[in-house]
């Protein structure tokens, strides 16, 4: 069975996120939006917008952070009857355009987690586009592996069931560290993981949340949790991926 919709952690994005929930009602996915806290310009806005048909929303009474809001949204994808979400950021800064050939390659392998593989235009900060290729590097020792080519692209589809088991059964960071770490921990699970393309723009007027310190040094703890529980699940993931 492949049921999806689309993951929408919002914070006080007003001013883009009713063309990004147009684009993926064109595509045909229904959309789970979670106002993280939001301002009330932006509650006004989300609350029109859950009028509509096939738009659920969601309100988080403290802001949670960018993986806060996703977590919450993919429970409450999963209580709706969905299988499957496309997490989407709600800056527009993502292409889609692309959407349609995601959903066409998870309805054919369900199983497995489809992420976006960003290739970037002249937009991208270049103080973060640099901070990524270091968190390539943490995640291929992490991981133990080199199957992870891009951690921090926030277009991607997860099967719930395998997702939600491991976000229900460990404690994992609610900001920006949440893509990456997602990632490490699933794949120590041996999750199955697609990787396609996808057009990334940095909109010059757009609202980016990423604090360059707090958060460069939030992922930087991120890292060194891995590493050592890398460590102790060492025998663990090997045994697995011997038998896989």
């Amino acid at each position: 069975m492949h049921n999806p919709c689309a993951v929408i952690p919002v914070y006080n994005h007003e001013t883009a996120v009713p063309a990004v929930v147009d684009a993926l009602l064109a595509a045909g996915l229904p959309c789970v939006l979670v106002d993280d806290a939001s301002s009330p310009a932006c509650a006004a806005v989300l609350e029109q917008l859950a009028q509509g048909e096939h738009i659920h929303l969601i309100r988080l009474a403290v802001n949670q952070g960018k993986g806060g809001a996703v977590m919450a949204g993919l429970r409450e994808a999963s209580r709706l009857g969905f299988t499957h979400a496309l997490q989407v950021d709600a800056d527009g800064q993502h292409d889609l355009r692309d959407v349609a050939t995601f959903i066409q390659v998870s309805q054919h392998n369900p199983e497995a987690l489809v992420c976006g593989y960003p290739q970037y235009d002249a937009s991208v900060p270049k103080g973060r586009l640099y901070a990524r290729y270091l968190t390539h590097v943490w995640v291929w020792i992490n991981s133990l592996s080199l199957q992870i080519p891009d951690s921090m692209c926030g277009f991607r589809i997860y099967p719930l069931t395998p997702t939600l088991a491991l976000i229900n059964s460990v404690k994992l960071g609610k900001r920006m560290d949440f893509d990456p770490e997602v990632l490490v921990r699933l794949s120590w699970r041996n999750q199955p993981m697609r990787w396609l393309p996808t057009r990334v723009h940095y909109p010059q007027d757009g609202l980016s949340h990423f604090r360059l310190w707090h958060d460069n040094a939030l992922i930087s703890s991120m890292h060194t949790r891995l590493f050592f529980g890398m460590l102790v699940r060492l025998p663990s993931i090997l045994w697995r991926r011997w038998q896989a």
